[in-house]
Formats: C-alpha cells, sequence, structure tokens
C-alpha cells in the first residue's frame, strides 16, 4: 500500500481472518486506483490472486470469482501447464515462481512475500518495480541490518527475474 501511496494511487486494503483460529489461511484483498475508490464492498471478483502458501494447492480454490482473464501467481515449484492443469484454469493467466527457494537462498527463512512480490511485478505491473523496491528497502532499513536489506532486496530482484508466465 505504501508504494501505490508513493506512486500518487489510491488503494484500499481488507483482510479476511475467516474462522480466526491460529495456522488457518488468511486472506487478503486490495484495491489500487488511479481515482478515489468509492466501493468498499467485499471483492468478489478479483483481477489478480496471489497465493504464498503453495500447501493450499488442491485445497483452496483460488480460481473461484477471479475474472476470466485474471492473473493467478501462486508460490510453488510446479511449471505453469502443471498448474494449469491441476487447477483447470483454461483462461486465466498463471504464473508460477518458487518463492520459497529464493527467500530461503537469500533471506534464509521462509518468508516467500517479498519474492512473489517481484514476480506480481513483473506480471503486472501495479506499481513500478523502482518504487517497489525503494519502498521496501526504506521500510527494512528502519528495522532491520544493512544484510537484512540486501538479501531482501536480492529476493526481490530474483523473484522478478525468475517467475515463470503461462
Amino acid at each position: 500500500m505504501e508504494v501505490a501511496l508513493d506512486e500518487g494511487l489510491y488503494f484500499q486494503a481488507t483482510p479476511d481472518f475467516g474462522a480466526e483460529r491460529s495456522g488457518a489461511p488468511v486472506a487478503a484483498y486490495t484495491r489500487i486506483s488511479s481515482g478515489p475508490i468509492y466501493s468498499h464492498t467485499p471483492i468478489t471478483n478479483p483481477d489478480i490472486v496471489v497465493v504464498l502458501d503453495p500447501t493450499l494447492i488442491g485445497r483452496v480454490d483460488f480460481l473461484s470469482g477471479l475474472v476470466k482473464d485474471g492473473l493467478l501467481v501462486i508460490n510453488t515449484r510446479l511449471s505453469p501447464r502443471e498448474l494449469r492443469e491441476q487447477l483447470e484454469a483454461p483462461s486465466q493467466r498463471v504464473c508460477a515462481i518458487d518463492a520459497t527457494r529464493i527467500a530461503m537462498e537469500t533471506i534464509g527463512r521462509n518468508i516467500p512475500n517479498v519474492p512473489t512480490m517481484g514476480a506480481l511485478l513483473r506480471v503486472a505491473e501495479v506499481v513500478s518495480y523502482q518504487a517497489a523496491h525503494s519502498a521496501i528497502e526504506r521500510r527494512l532499513s528502519e528495522r532491520f541490518s544493512d544484510t537484512v536489506v540486501k538479501a531482501n532486496m536480492e529476493a526481490l530482484k530474483r523473484g522478478y527475474e525468475e517467475v515463470c508466465a503461462g
């Protein structure tokens, strides 16, 4: 959201914790627009779905409501072709990124959000890569060492470079 704000965009974010039990999947919805956002209704037909947890594949219907020509970005070792077949996604664009591996190799922890953000920015530039890079670097620099910041910047770059679009 901070990146959208930096780029002069409007945004709205809504988390959905479901049954609110520890360990349950969490969904979060974001609207980004060049103009004011007046709708505060739930997002039922998203243009883009991003999945950070690959263990949810086959357990959660990611395509439910995704617009016909929508985009699905998933943290997985599977190829886009394998995902398309498994999820039965005939018209949606499916992109895969092994964000867990990238996070482990760069950050040293299973925190796939930054490489997944890099992947998303490559396949659907909702905000510019440079703006995201600057905002993440600025935000992390406030709380973490230069080593951690550099590792996350490498994870963002690799996510951007290694995403497989199908």
